[in-house]
């Protein structure tokens, strides 16, 4: 499933008419949900059972997610919030299904989506960086400290640290022990 898609259909389902009991948007939104059910059940397993469980307990949902959508995406009006989002759902539904191919994928993009929010806030503000220089030396930070996150690294002690062995390496060993993923836990 994509983040986006269950946005759609959610915001079709609040649009006026459509958040009705037994309306479209709520019937895909209800089919979903029972999706994202089994996944809350299984998100902090290892990916091996995650797939496996996935194989029995998620696989005909989004089968039936399917052929329900191929029955009701015809009889919509197009630019209706609940077409564009049954549309966007039929356009996507290789993508969508793709969690079901292997257990260390999500079921959803939502949770990359949170980790590149604080970029996408701060996107205006560095339209403003006073050079190509200076922009693309900021993101080269950014990207750093957001690895060095990803790896439960304090960031500023990473940096501290590299900056001070840094001029001390001398072999690919001596760089790679530098690497964020090699550094200390906090």
């Amino acid at each position: 499933m994509s983040g986006s898609c269950e946005k759609k259909i959610s915001c079709a389902t609040k649009a006026g008419a459509a958040g009705t009991e037994g309306s479209i948007a709520a019937q895909a939104l209800t089919r979903m949900q029972k999706i994202y059910a089994v996944e809350k059940q299984i998100r902090h397993k290892p990916s091996e059972i995650r797939k496996s469980e996935r194989e029995k307990l998620s696989t005909p949902l989004p089968d039936e997610l399917y052929k329900w959508l191929v029955e009701v995406k015809d009889s919509l009006p197009p630019k209706s919030l609940t077409g564009k989002a049954c549309s966007y759902l039929f356009d996507e539904w290789p993508f969508i299904v793709r969690f079901l191919e292997d257990g260390r994928l999500e079921v959803d993009t939502n949770w990359i989506e949170r980790q590149i929010k604080p970029f996408v806030i701060g996107r205006k503000a560095w339209l403003f960086a006073d050079t190509p220089n200076g922009a693309e030396a900021s993101a080269i930070l950014y990207s750093v400290i957001e690895t060095c996150n990803l790896n439960n690294v304090d960031p500023f002690s990473w940096l501290k640290k590299t900056f001070t062995d840094l001029p001390y390496a001398q072999t690919l060993a001596d760089y790679e022990a530098l690497l964020p993923w090699n550094f200390k836990k906090r």
